[in-house]
């Protein structure tokens, strides 16, 4: 039964993480619906283009708690189950990224999940494991955010240093090998929902913020 109790709680993860925070806050501070303003992703970062910073951080604690949470109550609930907590992470990150609570058609009549890009929760689900990353993480991505100017870079760099993390602890013998898969999982969700991003980049037309975006309307 104990496997069963398990896949329980990967599913509830999976519906913690699809609470669409983003819409939420912005209808409250605003009225309108997020998925129709710039990127319509229901994330921190463009929350923060439809209400605000404020409403911005809110979403982010919010969405951080949303892949920490399950992690601390599997933790308890099933001690040195390192599997299921990588399990609850990812299926958290990928909620708030396909949320089943955000199904509609798109504009060639196919039905999709939308959400964030996964980076607030793949932040909560790393600090839940060892919160040491945070004094990593945080301030990293956020010097690649403002520096480098492209959210999508910056979210990407959460994984990238997830994964980084959890290898070498793991090297040393400090944290689960488990771990690592989950730092390979978070990329790859992340990567996989950040590729028209990627492409724009390509291209030459990704959106710039930050100290470029500031510097180039000054």
């Amino acid at each position: 039964m104990t496997i069963v109790y398990e896949i329980i709680f990967v599913l509830l993860a999976y519906l913690m993480g699809s609470t669409p925070t983003g819409l939420l806050i912005v209808r409250l501070f605003t009225g309108k619906d997020i998925r129709e303003i710039e990127s319509g992703r229901t994330g921190a970062t463009n929350t923060v283009r439809a209400a605000g910073l404020w409403a911005g951080l809110i979403t982010w604690v919010v969405d951080t708690m949303k892949a920490a949470v399950p992690i601390w109550v599997v933790r308890s609930v099933f001690p040195g189950s390192h599997w299921v907590e990588v399990g609850v992470a990812l299926a958290a990150i990928a909620g708030h990224i396909h949320s089943i609570f955000l199904l509609e058609k798109d504009p060639q009549g196919k039905w999709r999940l939308r959400g964030g890009a996964g980076g607030a929760p793949c932040i909560g689900a790393t600090f839940a494991m060892w919160p040491l990353s945070a004094f990593i993480i945080i301030p990293i991505g956020g010097f690649i955010l403002y520096f480098i100017g492209y959210a999508s870079v910056g979210t990407i760099s959460v994984a990238v240093m997830s994964l980084l993390i959890f290898s070498m602890r793991a090297w040393a013998g400090v944290s689960p090998w488990e771990y690592i898969f989950y730092g390979l999982g978070s990329i790859l969700l992340l990567g996989w929902t950040l590729r028209p991003n990627f492409q724009r980049l390509l291209q030459g037309k990704e959106r710039i913020v930050g100290f470029r975006a500031r510097r180039k309307t000054g």
